[in-house]
């Protein structure tokens, strides 16, 4: 039997139900002490678009990777500044961005998403840049902090500016330098080939195609460290394949006191799996133990927004994933 045959044939099935216009997926099965790729498949399978016009996927198509380019960029940027001792992970974060208020929040609760600061901003959409990075910097700190994990993206654009403070460049430009130069994704942009992107949905009466589906990526611009890259299924796959060398193996635990936990930036599963998902219908697997890994990148949000089945999917596909690679 093929190494993940099921996995697949669930994957496949996305495109066959029409829950996605199409797919691009990979699995890296290594074996042994050594990181030696026995099985590394990149497959695409499906469209790219369904409207205005049914156009066939090719497999070099740019995905907006939405949440993906909090753990492939903000996360390891900042993690490189940890070890570097340029920040440290129990700094509080008011030594970098003095306008927040509340000294117990550290660079620790931003990765861990337990700083249980509040995210609603009213007339969030009508703000520029600076607008929206001053509300979000004047934004309370509730209850929840500390006690529970409650998934946001202020906390990885806060984290974006702390590196700016550090770096003196805007974070998407750290992060591009970054990641080309330390896994050589050479095709991760944030000012993508329009021709080669996915297209997502419409706002404003306008198909998003290669701008960001996530507002306040759209908003802030190259100062965005929660959202924003887009690239391909082959550059993805080789951030996975890094991920799985042993200098990050201290990622794969849960650095909470929490159940459900969570890693510093990833969300962690049981067998100590790491996990992250791009709102716009991708997901990556990570799991050190077995030296496995699983990439899976869609349009799920082509043309409609809302698509319920891709998720409940998407936990059937990890939970095969994780039952397949032990």
């Amino acid at each position: 039997m093929k190494k993940f045959e099921q996995t697949e044939a669930q994957i496949l099935n996305l495109v066959n139900k029409q829950v996605v216009p199409g797919v691009s997926y990979g699995f890296i099965s290594n074996h042994g002490k050594q990181i030696k790729t026995s099985y590394d498949e990149a497959n695409f399978f499906g469209s790219k678009s369904w409207i205005p016009n049914i156009t066939p996927l090719k497999g070099n198509e740019l995905y907006d990777l939405a949440s993906l380019t909090k753990v492939m960029g903000t996360v390891p940027v900042i993690l490189k500044l940890i070890d570097e001792k340029k920040v440290g992970l129990h700094d509080p974060i008011v030594k970098y961005l003095p306008d927040f208020k509340d000294d117990r929040v550290e660079i620790f609760h931003l990765l861990t998403h337990t700083s249980g600061i509040a995210g609603y901003i009213p007339d969030r959409d009508s703000l520029n840049s600076q607008q929206l990075i001053d509300a979000l910097l004047n934004l309370p700190v509730t209850d929840n902090f500390n006690k529970k994990v409650v998934y946001t993206d202020t906390g990885m654009i806060f984290l974006g500016l702390i590196i700016e403070k550090i770096c003196h460049k805007a974070v998407q430009e750290v992060i591009q330098d970054f990641v080309h130069k330390t896994w050589n994704l050479e095709d991760a942009t944030f000012k993508p080939q329009i021709d080669l992107c996915t297209p997502t949905y419409k706002v404003d009466g306008k198909m998003l195609v290669g701008i960001p589906n996530d507002p306040k990526a759209r908003q802030l611009g190259e100062h965005c460290g929660s959202a924003g890259m887009f690239d391909n299924l082959v550059d993805v796959m080789q951030f996975a394949k890094g991920m799985l060398q042993s200098k990050y193996k201290f990622l794969y635990k849960n650095f909470t006191d929490l159940n459900p936990g969570r890693s510093l930036g990833w969300d962690i599963k049981p067998g100590n799996i790491l996990f992250h998902t791009g709102y716009t219908g991708h997901f990556i697997v990570l799991d050190y133990n077995h030296q496995n890994a699983m990439v899976v990148l869609t349009n799920r949000v082509h043309p409609v927004e809302y698509n319920q089945i891709f998720l409940e999917r998407r936990e059937t596909i990890l939970n095969s994933f994780i039952n397949e690679s032990k």
